[in-house]
């Protein structure tokens, strides 16, 4: 029987776009850091980016703590509750 792929679980979720800057705000739910790269998934959101760089409180930082809101730059449109998965 062959095996079924595992669950991804999720790191994150959108909680809001800002589409003039296209920057997606992440509550993050484990460590996630510059260089990682990760997937967004929803309805019609499901593409994957390298996270270049990410804002807390408007000052850059190199890695997100977990329960903590971040902005990472994305070069397509997210939609709140979509979800993030890091790319495999």
């Amino acid at each position: 029987m062959p095996k079924q792929p595992k669950e991804e679980k999720s790191i994150g979720v959108v909680t809001h776009y800002f589409g003039g800057i296209d920057v997606a705000i992440i509550k993050c739910n484990t460590v996630v850091k510059v260089g990682d790269t990760i997937r967004f998934k929803g309805a019609t959101t499901d593409f994957a980016e390298q996270i270049k760089s990410m804002q807390y409180d408007h000052e850059a930082i190199e890695s997100a703590k977990k329960g903590q809101e971040v902005g990472v730059k994305v070069k397509d449109k997210v939609r709140e509750g979509d979800e993030v998965f890091f790319e495999k």
